[in-house]
């Protein structure tokens, strides 16, 4: 089995990219495309407006993403915060990916929260992509780097 050197990351903020959205969701690890019906149904479900990150918010997040990593002892090779969902392609941990992700997304609400932000800031669950190899790294990273807002 090879090693695994990184994975990217990807969490969106709340209820900017529901299941069903017309570009496409993520469910599981699988790519799904638009469905009216059940983008409708997920918004109708949501208990509080969706949640944009203002520039003065992405800077305050990639803040306390990175101290966060560097608390983890975690390689942050590429980091874009958007207004509507967060890529990280970090290197890899002996600690589960959902514990790290769950580590990231806190210390940014709380960051947020200092700032007077209230309310849920991220949606559940995450993407992961793992990186085998030297060429998906770089891909990755390539990719959330072009990606910047």
């Amino acid at each position: 089995m090879a090693k695994t050197l990184g994975y990217l990351l990807t969490w969106t903020t709340y209820g900017t990219w529901l299941q069903g959205d017309e570009r496409g969701y993520v469910k599981n690890g699988k790519t799904y495309p638009g469905n009216k019906a059940l983008k409708k149904a997920n918004e109708s479900s949501q208990s509080s407006e969706a949640v944009l990150l203002s520039k003065t918010e992405k800077q305050i997040v990639r803040q306390a993403i990175i101290k966060e990593a560097a608390l983890h002892g975690q390689q942050i090779y590429a980091l874009s915060v958007c207004s509507n969902h967060v890529h990280v392609v970090a290197g890899y941990i002996e600690k589960p990916i959902s514990k790290i992700v769950a580590y990231y997304k806190k210390a940014a609400r709380l960051a947020l929260k200092s700032t007077g932000r209230t309310g849920k800031v991220w949606t559940r669950g995450y993407d992961k992509r793992f990186c085998f190899d030297r060429t998906t790294l770089k891909q990755e990273i390539k990719y959330v780097v072009d990606h910047e807002e």
